[in-house]
């Protein structure tokens, strides 16, 4: 060995040794259950029984828009970050939408916090400042944090959450680790930590209806991750309906409904499994939209993910969902795809429901 490849080798593992060092110090270790800070500003009533709660669903993209085509998209883009324009635009198109539809509950996937691409943004705080008027409570927790990632096409901090804003009180709020891919120590320090977050919600008989936030994994072949997460998942729901706690969830799952695979273009069939996990929740649960709704002869209305890629023309397939306990009953529910394509890559689901009348 020639001392000029020793020295390259030597100065590869110091790199090396540098890079876990960082990571050790700047990375982040989940629990696998933590209580979250809930935030209220004045008072706020309590649900009551058998009320009507509107409630919405969206993956906002960390505010970026769909003006890219990011290195991770289905597109396979080359761009790594929005501009700083781009930022304050979307965080007033989505403070516009949830303000029209103006939901009781909202909940809000892949907002950044402290993330270098998005200049550091507490993007819930920004939000929150455009409709306080509307939500007293917010609760939020971290689905992906780390103070450096030497990824180039990140190479700097990450920060991104599970955000739910409220105009109900809440009174408990907790982060519950999901199953995830990271296979060595590097890796759980460094890649996204999948998550739900969940709220209670007091109702003014003291029960508390639990309002859970998630987002999944995107599916790997030959990775059972997806399948892991779903039924950690749906022991979650198990033990609330078990308990008698009235529930709902929404978040961007990563799946697909019943029936929608064989209707995807041949090239992404690979991108999704044929038999979808998620028949572990609706099997026993309500799902919006329904499998009938979003494979039937109106699917369209139900698509919810506009794909950043330049041969995608709109939205193509459903991966936004919200379920219910059974106690809980559907009065409407609908994909917003007016006015919200530009704002991006997946749209919001809304829901009205009725609560139980005794919790």
């Amino acid at each position: 060995m020639t001392r000029l490849l020793r020295n390259v080798l030597l100065i590869l593992l110091l790199l090396f040794a540098l890079l876990w060092l960082l990571a050790s110090q700047l990375g982040w270790r989940p629990e696998a259950r933590e209580a979250v800070a809930v935030a209220c500003k004045g008072a706020a009533k309590p649900l009551l029984p058998g009320q009507v709660l509107k409630v919405m669903t969206w993956n906002v993209q960390y505010l970026a828009g769909k003006r890219y085509v990011f290195w991770y998209d289905q597109g396979r883009g080359e761009d790594t970050r929005p501009t700083h324009e781009d930022l304050a635009y979307n965080l007033d198109e989505v403070a516009r939408v949830i303000r029209a539809e103006h939901p009781d509950v909202v909940m809000l996937q892949e907002l950044d916090n402290n993330a270098r691409a998005t200049d550091h943004q507490d993007q819930l705080a920004l939000l929150r400042g455009r409709l306080a008027d509307l939500y007293p409570c917010t609760a939020q927790a971290y689905d992906w944090k780390a103070g450096f990632v030497p990824d180039p096409r990140v190479f700097g901090s990450a920060g991104r959450t599970l955000a739910t804003l409220s105009r109900y009180p809440i009174d408990k709020a907790e982060r519950l680790q999901l199953p995830n891919t990271a296979d060595n120590a590097l890796s759980r320090l460094l890649q996204p930590q999948p998550a739900m977050l969940v709220s209670y919600l007091p109702f003014s008989d003291g029960s508390r209806l639990a309002v859970i936030n998630t987002r999944l994994s995107p599916y790997q072949p030959g990775s059972d991750v997806q399948l892991r997460q779903v039924a950690h998942v749906a022991k979650v729901l198990d033990r609330l309906e078990g308990q008698g706690t009235p529930w709902l969830l929404g978040g961007d799952l990563n799946l697909l409904p019943l029936g929608q695979h064989r209707r995807l273009p041949a090239e992404l069939h690979a991108r999704y499994p044929a038999d979808s996990d998620l028949h572990q929740l609706w099997d026993k649960y309500p799902m919006i939209p329904s499998n009938a709704e979003a494979s039937g002869a109106e699917r369209e209305a139900w698509l919810t993910h506009y794909p950043n890629d330049p041969a995608v023309n709109g939205p193509d397939r459903t991966l936004d969902y919200l379920f219910h306990s059974p106690k809980l009953q559907r009065l409407g529910a609908r994909v917003l795809q007016e006015d919200t394509l530009q704002i991006s890559d997946h749209l919001p689901v809304s829901a009205r429901l009725v609560l139980p009348a005794r919790p």
